[in-house]
Protein backbone atom coordinates (compact mmCIF):
# COMPACT_ATOMS: atom_id res chain seq x y z
CA UNK A 1 0.00 0.00 0.00
CA UNK A 2 1.59 3.69 -0.75
CA UNK A 3 0.94 6.29 1.36
CA UNK A 4 1.08 10.20 0.70
CA UNK A 5 3.51 10.98 2.97
CA UNK A 6 3.38 14.74 2.85
CA UNK A 7 1.89 16.42 5.40
CA UNK A 8 -1.78 16.63 5.23
CA UNK A 9 -3.00 19.95 4.64
CA UNK A 10 -5.95 20.95 7.23
CA UNK A 11 -7.42 23.40 4.56
CA UNK A 12 -10.29 24.87 6.87
CA UNK A 13 -8.17 25.76 9.69
CA UNK A 14 -5.72 27.03 7.41
CA UNK A 15 -8.12 29.50 5.29
CA UNK A 16 -9.32 30.67 8.96
CA UNK A 17 -5.36 31.44 10.00
CA UNK A 18 -4.69 33.27 6.61
CA UNK A 19 -8.08 34.93 6.64
CA UNK A 20 -6.62 36.37 10.44
CA UNK A 21 -3.33 37.30 9.19
CA UNK A 22 -2.43 40.80 10.31
CA UNK A 23 -6.03 41.55 11.90
CA UNK A 24 -5.51 43.01 15.29
CA UNK A 25 -6.24 39.77 17.14
CA UNK A 26 -4.51 37.59 18.74
CA UNK A 27 -5.34 34.15 17.08
CA UNK A 28 -6.26 31.43 19.83
CA UNK A 29 -5.85 27.52 18.67
CA UNK A 30 -7.70 24.97 21.02
CA UNK A 31 -8.01 21.41 20.68
CA UNK A 32 -7.07 18.07 22.19
CA UNK A 33 -3.28 17.28 22.70
CA UNK A 34 -2.00 15.60 19.18
CA UNK A 35 -5.57 16.81 17.08
CA UNK A 36 -2.98 18.66 15.04
CA UNK A 37 -2.28 22.32 16.28
CA UNK A 38 1.24 22.35 16.41
CA UNK A 39 1.24 21.06 12.54
CA UNK A 40 -1.35 23.98 11.68
CA UNK A 41 0.95 26.38 12.71
CA UNK A 42 3.93 25.23 10.71
CA UNK A 43 1.49 25.20 7.62
CA UNK A 44 0.75 28.60 8.12
CA UNK A 45 4.66 29.80 8.73
CA UNK A 46 5.04 27.73 5.97
CA UNK A 47 2.10 29.82 4.12
CA UNK A 48 4.29 33.11 5.43
CA UNK A 49 7.34 32.23 4.18
CA UNK A 50 6.24 31.06 0.50
CA UNK A 51 4.54 34.70 0.51
CA UNK A 52 7.00 37.65 1.45
CA UNK A 53 7.56 37.09 5.17
CA UNK A 54 11.35 36.86 6.19
CA UNK A 55 12.44 33.84 8.20
CA UNK A 56 13.67 36.62 11.01
CA UNK A 57 9.74 38.07 11.41
CA UNK A 58 9.03 34.95 12.26
CA UNK A 59 9.60 33.60 16.38
CA UNK A 60 8.00 30.57 17.42
CA UNK A 61 8.53 28.96 20.78
CA UNK A 62 6.98 25.37 21.92
CA UNK A 63 6.73 24.95 25.76
CA UNK A 64 6.44 21.17 25.89
CA UNK A 65 9.85 21.50 24.74
CA UNK A 66 12.29 21.02 27.54
CA UNK A 67 14.53 23.75 25.48
CA UNK A 68 12.30 26.33 26.71
CA UNK A 69 11.66 25.33 30.28
CA UNK A 70 13.28 29.13 31.06
CA UNK A 71 10.74 30.99 29.35
CA UNK A 72 7.76 29.70 31.11
CA UNK A 73 8.13 32.42 33.38
CA UNK A 74 6.59 35.31 31.69
CA UNK A 75 8.38 38.12 32.27
CA UNK A 76 11.31 36.24 30.82
CA UNK A 77 9.42 35.65 27.99
CA UNK A 78 8.08 39.00 27.32
CA UNK A 79 11.92 40.13 27.24
CA UNK A 80 13.08 37.37 25.01
CA UNK A 81 10.26 37.77 22.53
CA UNK A 82 10.74 41.99 22.31
CA UNK A 83 14.37 41.67 21.94
CA UNK A 84 14.00 39.43 18.81
CA UNK A 85 11.28 41.80 17.14
CA UNK A 86 12.23 43.20 13.81
CA UNK A 87 11.85 47.07 14.64
CA UNK A 88 11.03 48.11 10.84
CA UNK A 89 8.85 44.79 10.07
CA UNK A 90 5.39 42.56 10.99
CA UNK A 91 6.55 40.40 13.39
CA UNK A 92 4.91 37.03 13.45
CA UNK A 93 5.04 35.29 16.88
CA UNK A 94 3.79 31.76 17.27
CA UNK A 95 3.81 30.01 20.54
CA UNK A 96 2.47 26.75 21.24
CA UNK A 97 0.77 24.83 24.41
CA UNK A 98 1.46 28.37 26.08
CA UNK A 99 -0.83 27.05 29.19
CA UNK A 100 2.44 25.84 30.40
CA UNK A 101 3.89 29.32 30.94
CA UNK A 102 2.28 30.98 34.90
CA UNK A 103 0.78 34.07 34.08
CA UNK A 104 1.36 33.98 30.19
CA UNK A 105 -1.54 35.90 29.40
CA UNK A 106 0.47 39.32 30.50
CA UNK A 107 3.21 38.63 28.40
CA UNK A 108 0.76 38.38 25.34
CA UNK A 109 -0.61 41.69 26.92
CA UNK A 110 2.28 43.68 26.51
CA UNK A 111 3.48 41.96 22.89
CA UNK A 112 -0.64 42.63 21.88
CA UNK A 113 -0.10 46.60 22.53
CA UNK A 114 2.84 46.89 20.28
CA UNK A 115 2.13 47.98 16.49
CA UNK A 116 4.04 45.51 14.59
CA UNK A 117 3.14 42.12 16.73
CA UNK A 118 0.70 39.36 15.20
CA UNK A 119 0.36 36.90 17.85
CA UNK A 120 -1.00 33.59 17.60
CA UNK A 121 -1.30 30.88 20.38
CA UNK A 122 -2.07 27.40 20.99
CA UNK A 123 -3.35 25.10 24.11
CA UNK A 124 -4.51 21.89 25.09
CA UNK A 125 -7.14 22.53 27.94
CA UNK A 126 -9.79 25.06 28.19
CA UNK A 127 -8.46 26.21 31.92
CA UNK A 128 -6.19 28.63 29.58
CA UNK A 129 -9.18 30.34 27.98
CA UNK A 130 -10.78 31.40 31.31
CA UNK A 131 -10.51 33.03 34.54
CA UNK A 132 -8.31 36.26 33.97
CA UNK A 133 -7.22 35.60 30.51
CA UNK A 134 -11.08 35.97 29.64
CA UNK A 135 -11.17 38.89 31.52
CA UNK A 136 -7.64 41.16 30.10
CA UNK A 137 -8.04 39.90 26.72
CA UNK A 138 -11.32 40.43 26.29
CA UNK A 139 -12.28 41.38 22.96
CA UNK A 140 -8.92 40.95 21.74
CA UNK A 141 -9.13 37.35 20.63
CA UNK A 142 -10.39 34.33 18.40
CA UNK A 143 -10.78 31.06 18.91
CA UNK A 144 -10.46 28.73 16.20
CA UNK A 145 -11.32 25.36 17.95
CA UNK A 146 -9.43 22.30 16.35
CA UNK A 147 -10.24 18.56 16.22
CA UNK A 148 -8.63 15.58 15.10
CA UNK A 149 -8.98 14.77 10.94
CA UNK A 150 -12.00 14.75 9.22
CA UNK A 151 -13.21 11.71 7.33
CA UNK A 152 -12.49 13.80 4.33
CA UNK A 153 -9.08 14.58 5.74
CA UNK A 154 -7.91 11.07 6.71
CA UNK A 155 -8.92 9.25 3.46
CA UNK A 156 -6.68 12.04 1.64
CA UNK A 157 -3.65 10.20 3.22
CA UNK A 158 -3.99 7.47 0.69
CA UNK A 159 -3.87 6.81 -2.95
CA UNK A 160 -6.17 4.39 -3.28
CA UNK A 161 -9.53 4.70 -1.99
CA UNK A 162 -11.79 2.22 -3.91
CA UNK A 163 -12.83 0.37 -0.40
CA UNK A 164 -14.25 3.15 0.89
CA UNK A 165 -16.39 1.49 3.49
CA UNK A 166 -12.87 -0.14 5.05
CA UNK A 167 -11.71 3.21 5.03
CA UNK A 168 -14.46 4.39 7.31
CA UNK A 169 -13.93 1.53 9.60
CA UNK A 170 -9.98 2.06 9.98
CA UNK A 171 -11.03 5.75 11.00
CA UNK A 172 -12.89 4.44 13.53
CA UNK A 173 -11.24 1.39 15.53
CA UNK A 174 -7.34 3.35 14.34
CA UNK A 175 -8.18 6.56 15.24
CA UNK A 176 -8.39 10.16 13.90
CA UNK A 177 -5.28 11.60 15.58
CA UNK A 178 -2.97 12.26 12.52
CA UNK A 179 -0.17 10.65 13.84
CA UNK A 180 -1.82 7.19 13.64
CA UNK A 181 -1.69 7.53 10.02
CA UNK A 182 1.97 6.77 10.44
CA UNK A 183 1.84 3.69 12.07
CA UNK A 184 0.64 2.13 8.94
CA UNK A 185 -2.29 0.05 10.61
CA UNK A 186 0.20 -1.33 13.39
CA UNK A 187 -2.01 -2.13 15.83
CA UNK A 188 0.27 -2.85 18.90
CA UNK A 189 1.50 0.53 17.55
CA UNK A 190 -1.70 2.54 17.38
CA UNK A 191 -2.47 1.16 21.00
CA UNK A 192 0.24 2.33 22.49
CA UNK A 193 0.38 5.83 21.15
CA UNK A 194 -3.34 5.77 22.16
CA UNK A 195 -2.70 4.76 25.56
CA UNK A 196 0.12 7.83 25.75
CA UNK A 197 -2.68 10.41 24.62
CA UNK A 198 -5.61 8.86 26.83
CA UNK A 199 -2.95 8.80 30.14
CA UNK A 200 -1.86 12.20 29.55
CA UNK A 201 -5.08 13.73 29.10
CA UNK A 202 -6.57 12.46 31.77
CA UNK A 203 -3.67 12.34 34.50
CA UNK A 204 -2.37 15.86 33.27
CA UNK A 205 -5.20 17.80 32.01
CA UNK A 206 -7.40 16.46 34.31
CA UNK A 207 -6.30 14.69 37.79
CA UNK A 208 -3.55 17.07 38.29
CA UNK A 209 -5.55 20.32 36.91
CA UNK A 210 -8.48 19.92 38.98
CA UNK A 211 -6.61 18.05 42.10
CA UNK A 212 -8.89 14.83 41.36
CA UNK A 213 -7.63 12.23 44.26
CA UNK A 214 -10.22 9.37 43.28
CA UNK A 215 -8.44 8.39 39.91
CA UNK A 216 -10.32 5.10 40.18
CA UNK A 217 -13.87 7.15 40.51
CA UNK A 218 -13.00 9.40 37.48
CA UNK A 219 -11.99 6.67 35.75
CA UNK A 220 -15.29 4.43 35.97
CA UNK A 221 -17.12 7.66 35.13
CA UNK A 222 -14.82 8.07 31.56
CA UNK A 223 -15.64 4.34 31.03
CA UNK A 224 -19.22 4.78 31.42
CA UNK A 225 -19.38 8.31 29.46
CA UNK A 226 -17.28 6.70 26.85
CA UNK A 227 -19.80 3.51 26.78
CA UNK A 228 -23.17 5.90 26.62
CA UNK A 229 -21.72 8.55 24.03
CA UNK A 230 -24.98 9.32 22.28
CA UNK A 231 -27.27 8.79 25.06
CA UNK A 232 -29.57 11.26 27.17
CA UNK A 233 -27.90 11.34 30.55
CA UNK A 234 -27.79 13.59 33.63
CA UNK A 235 -25.24 13.60 36.66
CA UNK A 236 -27.97 12.10 38.87
CA UNK A 237 -28.40 9.27 36.40
CA UNK A 238 -24.88 8.58 36.45
CA UNK A 239 -24.30 8.69 40.25
CA UNK A 240 -27.74 6.24 40.62
CA UNK A 241 -25.69 3.95 37.83
CA UNK A 242 -22.32 4.09 39.60
CA UNK A 243 -24.16 3.37 42.91
CA UNK A 244 -25.86 0.66 41.65
CA UNK A 245 -22.51 -1.13 40.64
CA UNK A 246 -21.55 -0.24 44.45
CA UNK A 247 -19.35 2.47 42.94
CA UNK A 248 -20.62 5.72 44.83
CA UNK A 249 -20.26 9.14 43.95
CA UNK A 250 -22.22 12.29 44.49
CA UNK A 251 -23.98 13.96 41.93
CA UNK A 252 -22.02 16.84 42.50
CA UNK A 253 -18.74 14.90 41.86
CA UNK A 254 -20.12 13.69 39.07
CA UNK A 255 -20.45 16.99 37.70
CA UNK A 256 -17.34 18.54 38.47
CA UNK A 257 -15.40 15.40 36.47
CA UNK A 258 -17.79 16.09 33.11
CA UNK A 259 -17.22 19.49 33.32
CA UNK A 260 -13.11 18.73 33.59
CA UNK A 261 -13.26 16.33 30.64
CA UNK A 262 -15.05 18.33 28.73
CA UNK A 263 -12.50 21.49 29.36
CA UNK A 264 -9.86 18.87 28.51
CA UNK A 265 -11.54 18.35 25.11
CA UNK A 266 -11.75 14.67 25.79
CA UNK A 267 -15.68 15.09 25.73
CA UNK A 268 -17.85 17.52 24.24
CA UNK A 269 -21.92 18.15 25.56
CA UNK A 270 -25.06 19.01 22.83
CA UNK A 271 -27.28 20.31 24.96
CA UNK A 272 -30.90 20.25 24.05
CA UNK A 273 -33.11 22.90 21.70
CA UNK A 274 -36.64 22.97 22.00
CA UNK A 275 -38.16 23.56 18.04
CA UNK A 276 -41.12 24.64 18.82
CA UNK A 277 -40.59 26.88 21.61
CA UNK A 278 -37.05 28.15 19.91
CA UNK A 279 -35.52 27.61 23.35
CA UNK A 280 -32.30 26.23 24.72
CA UNK A 281 -32.85 23.92 27.39
CA UNK A 282 -30.33 22.75 30.03
CA UNK A 283 -31.62 19.33 31.09
CA UNK A 284 -30.68 16.10 29.87
CA UNK A 285 -27.94 16.64 27.17
CA UNK A 286 -26.22 14.35 25.34
CA UNK A 287 -22.25 13.90 25.45
CA UNK A 288 -19.93 13.25 22.53
CA UNK A 289 -16.69 11.83 22.33
CA UNK A 290 -13.67 13.99 20.49
CA UNK A 291 -12.37 10.55 18.62
CA UNK A 292 -13.82 6.93 18.35
CA UNK A 293 -10.16 5.04 18.20
CA UNK A 294 -9.89 6.00 22.57
CA UNK A 295 -13.52 4.70 22.79
CA UNK A 296 -12.24 1.37 20.89
CA UNK A 297 -8.99 2.03 23.04
CA UNK A 298 -10.56 2.03 26.61
CA UNK A 299 -13.67 -0.75 25.66
CA UNK A 300 -12.77 -2.92 22.73
CA UNK A 301 -14.88 -3.78 19.84
CA UNK A 302 -17.64 -5.46 22.12
CA UNK A 303 -21.25 -4.27 22.06
CA UNK A 304 -20.26 -1.34 20.00
CA UNK A 305 -23.85 0.79 19.21
CA UNK A 306 -23.11 1.70 15.41
CA UNK A 307 -25.95 4.16 15.33
CA UNK A 308 -24.08 5.76 17.98
CA UNK A 309 -21.28 5.92 16.69
CA UNK A 310 -21.91 7.17 13.57
CA UNK A 311 -24.29 10.03 15.31
CA UNK A 312 -20.89 10.87 17.18
CA UNK A 313 -19.40 11.49 14.13
CA UNK A 314 -21.80 13.52 12.38
CA UNK A 315 -21.58 15.39 15.23
CA UNK A 316 -17.96 16.36 15.44
CA UNK A 317 -18.46 17.18 11.32
CA UNK A 318 -21.15 19.23 12.03
CA UNK A 319 -18.73 21.17 14.89
CA UNK A 320 -16.05 21.20 12.09
CA UNK A 321 -18.22 23.04 9.41
CA UNK A 322 -18.83 25.42 11.40
CA UNK A 323 -22.66 25.27 13.37
CA UNK A 324 -23.53 25.39 17.09
CA UNK A 325 -25.39 21.82 17.70
CA UNK A 326 -27.78 20.76 19.87
CA UNK A 327 -30.59 17.95 19.96
CA UNK A 328 -33.75 18.89 19.24
CA UNK A 329 -37.13 18.48 21.02
CA UNK A 330 -40.76 18.48 19.39
CA UNK A 331 -43.15 17.65 21.70
CA UNK A 332 -42.25 14.00 23.29
CA UNK A 333 -39.91 13.22 19.63
CA UNK A 334 -36.06 13.81 19.55
CA UNK A 335 -34.06 14.92 16.54
CA UNK A 336 -30.69 13.70 17.12
CA UNK A 337 -29.79 17.57 15.54
CA UNK A 338 -30.59 20.78 14.97
CA UNK A 339 -27.26 22.77 13.77
CA UNK A 340 -27.67 26.55 13.43
CA UNK A 341 -25.23 28.94 11.21
CA UNK A 342 -25.44 32.30 9.97
CA UNK A 343 -29.03 32.50 11.36
CA UNK A 344 -30.15 29.42 9.50
CA UNK A 345 -31.27 25.90 10.60
CA UNK A 346 -31.29 22.34 9.29
CA UNK A 347 -32.17 19.08 11.04
CA UNK A 348 -30.47 15.96 10.85
CA UNK A 349 -31.50 12.58 11.73
CA UNK A 350 -28.52 9.61 12.14
CA UNK A 351 -28.97 5.83 11.44
CA UNK A 352 -27.15 2.69 11.14
CA UNK A 353 -29.54 1.25 8.58
CA UNK A 354 -33.41 2.28 7.41
CA UNK A 355 -33.99 -0.51 5.59
CA UNK A 356 -36.78 -2.18 7.43
CA UNK A 357 -39.59 0.03 6.90
CA UNK A 358 -40.36 -0.01 10.80
CA UNK A 359 -36.89 1.63 11.66
CA UNK A 360 -37.24 4.18 8.97
CA UNK A 361 -40.59 5.40 9.76
CA UNK A 362 -39.46 5.86 13.93
CA UNK A 363 -36.54 7.89 12.26
CA UNK A 364 -38.55 9.77 10.13
CA UNK A 365 -41.41 10.57 12.65
CA UNK A 366 -39.27 13.19 14.16
CA UNK A 367 -38.63 14.95 11.38
CA UNK A 368 -42.09 14.80 9.85
CA UNK A 369 -43.45 16.38 12.80
CA UNK A 370 -41.60 19.62 12.43
CA UNK A 371 -43.69 21.91 10.34
CA UNK A 372 -41.31 24.64 9.36
CA UNK A 373 -39.22 24.78 5.99
CA UNK A 374 -35.65 24.33 7.06
CA UNK A 375 -33.90 21.59 5.40
CA UNK A 376 -34.05 18.02 6.58
CA UNK A 377 -32.05 15.18 6.41
CA UNK A 378 -31.78 11.50 7.11
CA UNK A 379 -27.82 10.10 7.64
CA UNK A 380 -27.55 6.59 6.98
CA UNK A 381 -24.41 4.17 6.67
CA UNK A 382 -27.31 2.64 3.45
CA UNK A 383 -25.59 2.85 0.35
CA UNK A 384 -28.42 3.51 -2.09
CA UNK A 385 -29.22 6.25 -4.05
CA UNK A 386 -30.39 9.24 -2.39
CA UNK A 387 -34.18 9.55 -1.75
CA UNK A 388 -36.64 11.76 -0.44
CA UNK A 389 -39.24 11.56 2.06
CA UNK A 390 -41.69 14.28 2.23
CA UNK A 391 -39.27 16.65 1.06
CA UNK A 392 -36.58 15.01 4.02
CA UNK A 393 -33.81 13.96 2.10
CA UNK A 394 -31.58 10.42 2.78
CA UNK A 395 -28.16 10.34 2.04
CA UNK A 396 -25.51 8.02 2.32
CA UNK A 397 -23.50 9.16 5.05
CA UNK A 398 -19.94 8.50 4.06
CA UNK A 399 -20.76 10.74 0.70
CA UNK A 400 -22.12 13.68 3.30
CA UNK A 401 -18.84 12.86 4.90
CA UNK A 402 -16.94 13.49 2.21
CA UNK A 403 -18.98 16.49 1.34
CA UNK A 404 -20.31 14.64 -2.08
Amino acid sequence: MIYNVCMIERSEYLKKLISFKDKKLIKVISGIRRCGKSTLLELFKDYLLKNGVKKSQIISLNFEDPDNEELTDYKKLYEYIKSKLQPERQNYIFLDEIQNVKDYQKAIDGLYIKDNTDIYITGSNAYFMSGELATLLSGRYVEIEMLPLSFKEYISFFNDNTDIQTRYRKYLENSSFPYVLQLNDEKEQIRTYLSGIYNTVILKDVVQRNKISDVTGLENIVKFMFDNIGNSTSAKKISDTMTSRGKKISNHTVENYLEALCKSYILYKANRYDVKGKQYLETNGKYYLVDIGLRYYLLGTKYVDFGHILENIVYLELLRRGYAVYIGKVDNKEVDFVAIKDGYTEYYQVADTVMGADTLDRELKSLNSIRDHNPKYLLTMDNIPNVTHNGIRQLYALDWLLDK
